[in-house]
């Protein structure tokens, strides 16, 4: 079995300690094209991550591999950490 590339792991513990947060998600699915949302993140497997996002009219859910945060395609972002903090 190879090794697991050592860029991984942190990207999935921290993606792990996300789990049932509201997260805000900006993709880079190419062509120039940028696709920004909000949902909660649902699952974690081995490869990849599943955010069911708010959407009202539909339970639309999307799956991001861990690959795709290491390399730029996808930033995730908790909601609590976009909100101005009420000092």
């Amino acid at each position: 079995m190879a090794a697991e590339p050592s860029g991984l792991a942190p990207i999935r513990s921290h993606i792990e300690s996300l789990i049932g947060q509201r997260v805000h998600v900006r993709a880079n699915p190419g062509r120039r094209k940028i696709v920004e949302c909000e949902g909660t993140l649902e699952q974690i497997y081995p490869n990849h991550f599943v955010i069911r996002l708010d959407e009202s009219q539909q339970n639309r859910r999307v799956s991001y591999s861990y690959a795709d945060i290491l390399m730029d395609a996808v930033q995730l972002t908790p909601i609590d950490a976009l909100s101005p903090s009420s000092d």
